[in-house]
């Protein structure tokens, strides 16, 4: 017996040194790998109810312009996201009636330069900036937020809704979803109409109004020629009755 132990004691010596490594790098982890780039477009297309606003990202190239900054940005960004229904509820035309570079300031105006989670935006000084602010002489493009608890609401001066779902919310991009299109004020307010000025007196030349005063004069009521002539006459008459009178006498 003794022997049997003598033989196996080296085997069991490294089993005691080498088994608890080999489980523990079994048990390990693998390290994660480096995370790959901040695509917006995939973000909403995982949502998948953002067909009309990825179109909108695309063809201003705004989406590609997100993803440049998102990735080397230190502030962030934060993005509402309207739905499809969003886009639906508009007025027949509204996006078509866009020139191309308000189609970009709409879509901007969606976009904070600025990472904001839904408690920031709760406690944030009103108006918040976003991307299209300052593009028009220095026209603000903000947003307001209000709230209380959990339910944050954003208005912009012509609409007013909730921001609901998060899309993305870890730094440094957060996606929220809104259930209306940001109009701005500044592109969908009442434009202010000027009112139409008074037409200006119609000044009347020297000659119109020489020949204005000859044609009165011209124009003598016919009942005043008649009775200038009738009185013409009745002074002739008398006239030649008073000189045969004057006959008889002499």
């Amino acid at each position: 017996m003794a022997t049997i132990h003598q033989t196996l004691a080296p085997f069991l010596l490294l089993a005691a040194v080498f088994l608890p490594a080999e489980i523990t790098a079994q048990r390990a982890a693998p390290a994660p790998g480096p995370a790959g780039p901040i695509n917006i477009t995939a973000i909403l297309e995982k949502g998948g109810q953002f067909v009309t606003f990825i179109r909108l990202l695309n063809t201003t190239q705004i989406g590609s312009q997100i993803n440049i900054q998102i990735n080397s940005s230190s502030e962030g960004m934060t993005i509402f996201a309207p739905t499809d229904n969003g886009f639906q509820n508009l007025k027949p035309g509204t996006l078509n009636k866009l020139s191309s570079e308000n189609q970009v300031k709409l879509i901007l105006y969606h976009v904070s330069p600025k990472f904001y989670t839904l408690d920031d935006l709760l406690s944030v000084s009103n108006p918040v900036r976003t991307q299209a602010s300052g593009r028009d002489d220095g026209a603000v493009y903000g947003l307001n937020f209000t709230g209380q608890g959990n339910q944050v609401n954003v208005s912009t001066g012509m609409i007013e809704t909730r921001v609901s779902t998060a899309l993305r919310r870890e730094r440094p991009l957060a996606v929220y979803v809104v259930d209306m299109v940001l109009l701005p004020e500044e592109m969908f307010g009442e434009r202010k109409i000027s009112p139409v000025p008074a037409p200006s007196p119609i000044s009347k030349s020297p000659n119109v109004s020489d020949d204005l005063d000859s044609t009165k004069k011209a124009a003598v009521p016919t009942s005043e020629k008649s009775g200038s002539g009738e009185m013409k006459v009745g002074l002739g008459f008398g006239l030649g009755l008073v000189v045969l009178c004057l006959k008889f006498l002499i």
